[in-house]
Formats: C-alpha cells, sequence, structure tokens
C-alpha cells in the first residue's frame, strides 16, 4: 500500500514560494485553464499533493489557491456557476422510537455502534440528527466517520467524526506543538462532531458506555478508509445545558473552554457559547510519534521524566509567576545551587559569590504583598506533580502535617503559638501541612499543595463550645481544603484515580460528609474514634473485631531507633525490625452525625481492622482500625487499602528529609512570609532527594545520567575507586 501522507502536506507554504508563484502563473497565461479545478488538478500533479491513499488533494490545494488570490499573487478564472445548496437525503418519515429500552446500559440487549455506509443508513443517521440534535447533520467537513447506536430495541442514536478545529488555544498547548508542528500534523486530531442519544432514550449510563466503545472503534475504522491511524480525539460540550459527566465516565480528559468562536468566525465575533474542550488519546505515546519530547505540552509524564541533574530545577521552577522574569529566572539558579548542598544556609551554598548570595536575599526579601509567595514558587511543580500523576492509574495523596519550630528566632514576625511543651513553655513557629502524592509502588510524585500556617490560640473573650464553632474557623478546617484541592484536580485526569489517605486527625464527620459531596476523590483514613453504634456491642471497634477474619497478610515493621525524653517527646525504647502477620477484619456501618448535625444523615463507610495476634515478647502488638470510602468487595481489597495505608509513611519520611537533608527548622528570616518562601524552594529540593534515592532501590538499573550531572558521576566513581 502505497502512503505518502506521513505528516500533512503544507500546501499552502509550498505554492506561497515565489517560484512557484511564478509558475502558477505561467499555467494561467499559456495553458487552456477551463476552470479552477483544472489549476487545482495540475498544481497538485506538480508540486505531489497526494493523501494517504495516493488521491490528489483537490480540494485544499484550491483554498489554497483562494487564499493566493486574496493575497494579490494571482487572479483566478471566474466561477461558471453557483452550486445550489445540497440537501441532505432523508427518510420521508421520522425515525421510529425505540422500544422498552431499560434504565441500566448493562440491561440493552445486542447494543451496538453501526458504521454508517449504505444510502439507507446514511438516511436514517441524517434524520436523526436533523430530527433531534440541535446543531442538524452538518455540514461536516474534511475526513468523515458516522456511526448509529443500534439494539434490538431500536435506534438509540449516533455519532459523527470529522475534521479538528484549525486552532484551538487550550488543545494546542496541552498538545505541546508549536505551529509547524500543529500544521503537519492536525490531520492527526480527529474531531467528534456530533453525539447523539435520543431525548425519549432514558438509560443510565448509556452516553459513557458508548463514548467508549465509539473511541474503540475508531483507530481502527479511520486507519481502513483513510489509510493511516489518528492519534487524538476531540470534542466539545456545551456546559450551559450539559455537565459532560459521561465524557469524565468514559475517561475523556478535559483540558480547557473555547472562546466561543467556531470554524467561521473571521471577524473574531465570539458570538457562540463557551464549550467544555474534552480529548481522548487512542495512542499513549501520540508526542513521541509527533516528534516531540515527553515533556511537551500538558500531558502524562514518567516518574523520571525531566530530573536530569543539568535541567530539573529549570522544570520544576521554571515559569513561576513571581511578576518578574528575572525573579523566576533567579528561583531556577538558587534551587540548582541549593540542590547541590541541601544542608546548608544559602550563604555557604554560594561559596563566597557575594552577587549569588545578594540575589537570593533580594528575591526571599521581597514585599509581603508581592508575588513571590509560597503557591507561586511551587506553581510549576504543582503542574509537573500532577501530569507525573497522569501516568498512573491510581495515585494516592496523603495529607499530613508538621511543627516547625522557630523559637529561636527571636526578631522574627508573623509566627504562631505552637503546642506547648511538658513544662508548659510555648512554642512560637509554623504548621507546615501538605499534600504529598506517590504512586502505589511508594515513589514519590511530588507537592501538590502546602500551607505554612501560623496558628492562633484561642482567644479568652471566645466562650462558644467547640460545636458551636463553625467548621471554617478550626484549625481541622485545613484537610477539607486540601481534599477539595484533590476533587479539582481529578477533574483534569479522568483516567487516573486519586485516594485521598490521611492520618487520625481528619477523622471527624465533616471530612466525611465533605466526601460524599464529591465521591470521585475516595479517603481512606486511620480511625480514631470508637464511634457509637445502634446494635450490639454498640462501639465500631468491639463490633469489627466480632466479624470473621477475612484473611491474613504479613506487613513488615520497620526498625524504630530509641529516642530520648525531650521537651515535647516522650522517650521510646528501639524497636528491631520485623515482619508482623496481622488478621484481617471488615465491616460495612454507617457513621452517625454529631448531635449538632442532627439534620444530615449518617455517611456510609467501611471499617477494616487489622491486628497482630501473635506479637514477640515485650512487644506492643500492631493494631489499625481503617475507615474508608473505598468499594470493599473481597479480601484482595482489604489487603491493598492495607497495602496504601502503609505508604502513609512516605510523607513521613520526606519530613524526616527536610528536617534532617535541608535543615528546614534552621532557616533564619525575618519574618513568616520570608519563612515560607524559603521552605517551599526546600519542599521540592526534599521531593527529589527521596525520589532520587528511592529510584536507586528500586530500579538500580536506571542510568545515573538521568539524576547525576558528569561532574557527581566522576566525583562518585572516583570515592568507589579510592574506597576499593
Amino acid at each position: 500500500m502505497l502512503c505518502r501522507m506521513f505528516t500533512q502536506n503544507q500546501i499552502k507554504r509550498t505554492l506561497s514560494k515565489p517560484a512557484n508563484i511564478k509558475y502558477i502563473r505561467a499555467l494561467l497565461d499559456n495553458e487552456d485553464i477551463l476552470h479552477r479545478t483544472d489549476l487545482a488538478t495540475r498544481a497538485c500533479q506538480q508540486f505531489e499533493f497526494y493523501d494517504a491513499r495516493d488521491q490528489l488533494q483537490i480540494s485544499s490545494c484550491a483554498k489554497a489557491l483562494r487564499q493566493l488570490e486574496r493575497a494579490g499573487h494571482i487572479i483566478l478564472p471566474g466561477v461558471l456557476r453557483k452550486r445550489a445548496k445540497k440537501l441532505s437525503r432523508r427518510l420521508p418519515e421520522p425515525v421510529s422510537l425505540p422500544v422498552d429500552v431499560p434504565h441500566e446500559v448493562g440491561d440493552v440487549e445486542d447494543l451496538r455502534l453501526v458504521m454508517v455506509c449504505t444510502d439507507e443508513e446514511k438516511r436514517i443517521w441524517n434524520e436523526l440528527m436533523l430530527g433531534e440534535h440541535p446543531l442538524g447533520d452538518g455540514p461536516l467537513v474534511g475526513r468523515q466517520l458516522r456511526y448509529l447506536i443500534n439494539s434490538r430495541h431500536g435506534w438509540l442514536g449516533g455519532f459523527g467524526f470529522a475534521a479538528a478545529a484549525l486552532q484551538l488555544a487550550p488543545r494546542d498547548k496541552w498538545i505541546g506543538w508549536d505551529k509547524e508542528q500543529q500544521q503537519a500534523h492536525l490531520h492527526r486530531v480527529v474531531g467528534m462532531s456530533r453525539f447523539l442519544i435520543r431525548p425519549s432514550v432514558d438509560c443510565h449510563n448509556l452516553a459513557s458506555k458508548v463514548l467508549s466503545m465509539s473511541v474503540a472503534r475508531l483507530a481502527v475504522d479511520f486507519e481502513q478508509r483513510y489509510q493511516y491511524s489518528p492519534y487524538l480525539i476531540e470534542s466539545f460540550v456545551d456546559i450551559e445545558h450539559y455537565s459532560g459527566t459521561c465524557y469524565r465516565a468514559a475517561n475523556w480528559i478535559e483540558i480547557g473552554q473555547t472562546k466561543g468562536r467556531g470554524r467561521q468566525d473571521r471577524f473574531c465575533k465570539s458570538t457562540l457559547s463557551r464549550k467544555a474542550i474534552y480529548v481522548y488519546p487512542l495512542e499513549s505515546e501520540f508526542r513521541k510519534h509527533l516528534g516531540l519530547s515527553s515533556n511537551a505540552g500538558s500531558g502524562a509524564l514518567g516518574i523520571a521524566d525531566g530530573l536530569a541533574a543539568q535541567h530539573w530545577a529549570e522544570h520544576e521552577f521554571g515559569g513561576a509567576p513571581l511578576g518578574d522574569k528575572r525573579l523566576s529566572k533567579r528561583l531556577v539558579s538558587v534551587a540548582q545551587a541549593k540542590a547541590e548542598v541541601p544542608s546548608r544556609a544559602f550563604s555557604g551554598v554560594a561559596k563566597g559569590d557575594w552577587a549569588a548570595t545578594k540575589a537570593y536575599y533580594r528575591m526571599i526579601d521581597q514585599p509581603e504583598t508581592s508575588a513571590v509567595t509560597m503557591a507561586n514558587i511551587l506553581a510549576p511543580h504543582r503542574q509537573r506533580t500532577a501530569r507525573r500523576m497522569m501516568g498512573q492509574k491510581t495515585v494516592l495523596c496523603l495529607q499530613d502535617g508538621s511543627e516547625l519550630n522557630y523559637t529561636n528566632l527571636d526578631s522574627c514576625t508573623g509566627l504562631g503559638e505552637l503546642k506547648a511543651n511538658q513544662t508548659g513553655a510555648k512554642t512560637l513557629g509554623l504548621n507546615l501541612h501538605s499534600t504529598f502524592a506517590v504512586a502505589t509502588n511508594g515513589l514519590p510524585l511530588g507537592v501538590l499543595k502546602t500551607q505554612c500556617l501560623a496558628p492562633k490560640a484561642k482567644s479568652v473573650d471566645d466562650k462558644r463550645k467547640p460545636s458551636q464553632i463553625p467548621i471554617e474557623e478550626k484549625k481541622t478546617f485545613v484537610w477539607i481544603e486540601h481534599h477539595r484541592d484533590l476533587v479539582e484536580l481529578a477533574g483534569t485526569m479522568a483516567q487516573t484515580k486519586i485516594v485521598d489517605v490521611c492520618d487520625r486527625e481528619a477523622d471527624f464527620f465533616e471530612f466525611f460528609d465533605e466526601q460524599r459531596k464529591n465521591p470521585n476523590v475516595d479517603i481512606l483514613i486511620r480511625a480514631k474514634h470508637d464511634r457509637n453504634i445502634k446494635e450490639e456491642p454498640f462501639k465500631s471497634f468491639a463490633a469489627v473485631r466480632q466479624a470473621p477474619i477475612a484473611d491474613r497478610i504479613q506487613v513488615p515493621i520497620p526498625k524504630q531507633s530509641a529516642r530520648t525524653k525531650k521537651s515535647k517527646q516522650k522517650a521510646r525504647a528501639v524497636r528491631p525490625k520485623r515482619l508482623a502477620e496481622l488478621a484481617l477484619r471488615h465491616l460495612q456501618m454507617q457513621l452517625p452525625a454529631p448531635e449538632y448535625y442532627a439534620d444530615r444523615p449518617p455517611v456510609m463507610v467501611h471499617l477494616i481492622h487489622a491486628v497482630e495476634e501473635n506479637p514477640p515478647a515485650n512487644t506492643e502488638a500492631v493494631e489499625w482500625f481503617l475507615l474508608t470510602t473505598l468499594s470493599i468487595d473481597s479480601s484482595a481489597d482489604i489487603k491493598q487499602c492495607l497495602r496504601w495505608y502503609t505508604l502513609r509513611w512516605r510523607i513521613e519520611d520526606w519530613h524526616r528529609v527536610l528536617k534532617s537533608g535541608c535543615s528546614i527548622d534552621d532557616l533564619a528570616h525575618e519574618s513568616a512570609e520570608r519563612l515560607r518562601r524559603a521552605i517551599a524552594i526546600n519542599l521540592v529540593i526534599g521531593w527529589r532527594i527521596m525520589l532520587m534515592t528511592l529510584l536507586g532501590r528500586e530500579t538500580p538499573e536506571l542510568p545515573a545520567e538521568v539524576l547525576f550531572s558528569d561532574v557527581e558521576i566522576r566525583t562518585l566513581h572516583a570515592y568507589a575507586k579510592k574506597k576499593d
């Protein structure tokens, strides 16, 4: 099979060359050109404008010739006659309504897609669209495929695929191609121009089901008809009338909104309604096939993509919206240098370079009202983290807090009161609360959201009981804020399941009630409260202890070093590393609302119990109670929840890296806001240190060049040789 169309022919660009314009003028002056089609045919033959089916691209060439005429380069033969508007072939009467369509898609009999080929099928498709779709039957442009949705109950609707939008800024930014690449490869994008589920059909999940069926068919049918495969489908949802739920359920990705223009809006009037843009990659590595780097656009990234020693800081901090491009560039250079010796203050990192030291402090010491904020410093890293999440089937988003003690900074303003130590002395500092994303294999993907809060003591004049204080005013509200952030993020990555994993502090009713409002992000929490239940034994922990053993699992318990008594920490004995065998139990229960939320119904959750029945002598047994909104249908689901919860310790490891490796407790600045800026840089450096360490363990065959510079590799080789 002859296939010339590996890339889209650049017809207009080719014809616009001076020598080729001269050739076309010669044709018009000296040849017997009867009409424009003759000219387009000769031009296609001369410049080899063929499509993938080895057919002349006469229509595209004629369009380019008209553009040359409008630019004043040539004068085309006159139009001989104006074509009458082509009427669609229709049925003599409306398509019969389907009969006895079930309310669930799983009960629909013989559900199938029929590619429109015969004249009768074309008439049925046209009749359905003209009679029941708000946009009618067309016209569709470019290469087209049409489908009917059929079943034993009758015709249920139809699809229409055609050429993609010529210009679509959110799509082009998401793909990451430039203008030239877009012109060369736009034919690899197919637009879903029509999607109809007949108004008379009320069948749950039918729309998402047939969407999935259509993308499974499209690539094969398109290649059979046009001799090349598309890489991507785009579609539009009128957000004034539809929510796009079926697209998200079928794993389409929402990437932005249109400007309300359309293909024929030459004067930018934007008279159409705005529409949400959804895309579906038919080829997971389509960027690679388009000749783009893995870092291009806004698509999925591999965990180690872009972590090369020389460029990682540019990827994770580059383009931060700090209000001045010079500050953004300075941030990259600061992070790059700081990562080489993360435990030292920047004056030590700069090694006597006074200009670099001064530039660092100018950035950190920007006015409090400037754009140099913790959120803006972390914005590029958050985007990269989201892209790494897109490359995973499931992501665990770990929430936790850690206290940063800055009592020794006497002149630092804006600090809050931390918990008093055992002697009652108050300490000053910040509460760091973060959402840290990890893959299900334990590799950290990055920091999604961080807040450095300065806690304030309750006013002595505030006599309200805890039940009278709105949740928004309580310290625990931070858990809900971070969960809402995950819900918003989940809308951008329908193909990735997000699970919010939290410690015991998140075990409060309002958090579960929040998840009920937006169930697309599940939660997995270690239970803190032994709640009252209506049946015997009237307590939730006792009830699950009485449930039958569902399975057993072995869990590695890490070594725990001994710790002497400190001001705010109790003494701790050494705990050797061991493999604990846990018995697993489970029950489904209703989480009752507190008395002050009497108007709210209980939340249905699963309670998991894991207990070590035979711990070693003089060792406290492991016993966990977990609450989750995840579905649990088997012992395998229980084990999965337990494995996922054990990965919550990854955020504890990250905190340890930040404090021991990056020394964020030793930072010294004159305000809490300046501390936040310095902390933000270290958060990403700490993530990278942790990832490098784990990658070395998980994938020892990974080339050293991925993470280390040439100088670092030579140094390590020399050190290893010296040790030998």
